[in-house]
This record gives structure tokens, sequence and C-alpha cells, in this order.
């Protein structure tokens, strides 16, 4: 896979920001969560994190963790990851990035894993527990296989780390815009926006914060902060645990919440998507 990936793509299309929203893979079960990445690429989000489940999410906080849960007693796996992205991409160009632990990765074999993301279709992955000290053999791996590998940075960052990992990173910079492990927050943490503001002076990496955004509020102040997009997790994940039973309910909280995000995100004019229950 060569060229510009989707993500830069995206990115360089002059909306601003995106909207990643994020699924679990296999919640609440594979053909669901299918179901669930296409309802979100039509009601408007501009890309997809597709988090692989473990069994011990370090940076997950409970909403997540209970639908990685849910999805490891539904039988996923890895390969079903892999299938899952396949049968998206094949009806939709949307952006897409795993979230992943490196337990995965290396159980699968690290070259093989990257080799099997682009296959697939995946654009980008986030190993969400290597440091940036060990993260070159898949950042090296991620670049061979034409996978953009996607780093965190904080608040807390150095600067001499943060220009590392700005010279490691590729597609966009994830800011973790709140301590601790993803969760919805009440407020934007000021030393967060002061952040991305610092970041964007020192690198033209999108810059893209996530963990606790949850509201179009968190948008907005993001917005006016200059971020590239904002990532969307717990708050769409809880959507999906309080309606699994109800497939027709869920789709439609599931679109209009997109909407209302989009909105906040400076994108008012978006068709409507709703199917009513």
């Amino acid at each position: 896979m060569t060229g510009i990936s989707r993500i830069t793509r995206a990115f360089e299309s002059g909306k601003s920001p995106l909207l990643i929203t994020c699924m679990v893979a296999g919640d609440p079960d594979y053909a669901g969560s299918v179901r669930i990445a296409r309802v979100l690429a039509r009601a408007g989000a501009d890309m997809l994190e597709v988090v692989m489940p473990f069994s011990d999410p370090v940076a997950d906080g409970p909403v997540i963790q209970e639908a990685g849960a849910r999805a490891l007693s539904a039988g996923m796996t890895t390969d079903r990851l892999f299938s899952l992205i396949r049968e998206v991409r094949e009806h939709s160009a949307i952006p897409l990035l795993i979230m992943t632990y490196a337990n995965i990765v290396i159980q699968r074999g690290v070259d093989r894993f990257y080799q099997d993301a682009a296959r697939a279709g995946a654009d980008g992955v986030v190993v969400a527990d290597v440091p940036v000290e060990e993260a070159g053999p898949f950042c090296d791996a991620a670049r061979e296989a034409g996978v953009d590998p996607i780093l965190f940075v904080s608040p807390d960052t150095s600067p001499e780390r943060l220009d590392f990992i700005i010279s490691q990173g590729k597609g966009f910079i994830y800011l973790v815009a709140a301590r601790g492990v993803t969760g919805v927050r009440e407020e934007v943490a000021p030393e967060t926006l002061a952040c991305l503001g610092n970041i964007k002076k020192r690198t033209k990496l999108p810059v893209v914060p996530g963990f606790g955004i949850s509201t179009p509020e968190h948008i907005r102040a993001y917005t006016w902060a200059g971020a590239d997009g904002v990532i969307v997790g717990s708050a769409i994940v809880g959507i999906v645990g309080e309606f699994r039973e109800w497939p027709a309910e869920m789709d439609y909280a599931l679109q209009k919440f997109v909407k209302e995000l989009k909105t906040a995100s400076g994108h008012p004019d978006l068709e409507e998507v709703f199917v009513q229950p």
C-alpha cells in the first residue's frame, strides 16, 4: 500500500475538525458491530476507531471494558477483527483506525499483524500500551505495510519526548485529553487546550484529542482551540451497551448523537439520515 493514506486525505479535505467515532469490534456481537460501523459512517462520522477487545485493557475505562467483555464472550478474535474491517471496507471508503494492545500484535507477529491490517483495509493502528521508546518495531512494520502508526502524547509529555514522538508518528498525533483511562468527563482541562496549541506549533501533523470527549460543548471547545479532529469513544460505546437488545432504537440513537456532534464541530448541513425505530 503506497501513496497518501485515507487518514491524511481526510485531514486534507478541508473539513475541520474531523469527527472520529469509536466502536468496539464484536460488541454486542460480530454482525451487530458491522452494522454499527456502517451506521456511524452513514450518520456522518469522518473516521472510525475500531477497538480490538483485550482481556487486560489498561487504557480503557469501565464502559469500553464492559463492551470488550461482551465482545470476547460473543467470540471476537483477531481474525474476526480483520474480517470486520474487510466487511466495512466493502461498503465504505471511510478511514479505519484500529486501537489495540501490544500483546495482541506480538501474539500474531508484529509484521504479520500490520500486513493483515493493511490487506483488510485498515489505514492506521494505535497500540495503546507501547511507550515510544519501544515503538520502533511497531512503527517500522506499520510503515512497511503502508499503515499509519498513530502515537500518543499528553499534557505531561516533555518537549524532548514530544519532538521524538512527532518524528516517529504518521497520520495524526493522538492527544490524550484526560488523565487516566477512557471515559466520559464533565470538563475540558485547560492544560489540554494549552498542550494542543503547543503541539500544533511543533508539527504539521494533525492533532486530535481523545479520552473524555462526549458532548457538543467539548467539541466546540476543542474546535475553538484548533483541534484537527476529535475522538468520541465511551459516549458512543455506552449507547451500544444501553440499546444492544434493540437494534433499531440503537441505530436511531447513534445517528442522532453523531448529528449533534457534527453540528457542534461546524458541519450542520448534514443530510437527514435518521432511520425511525
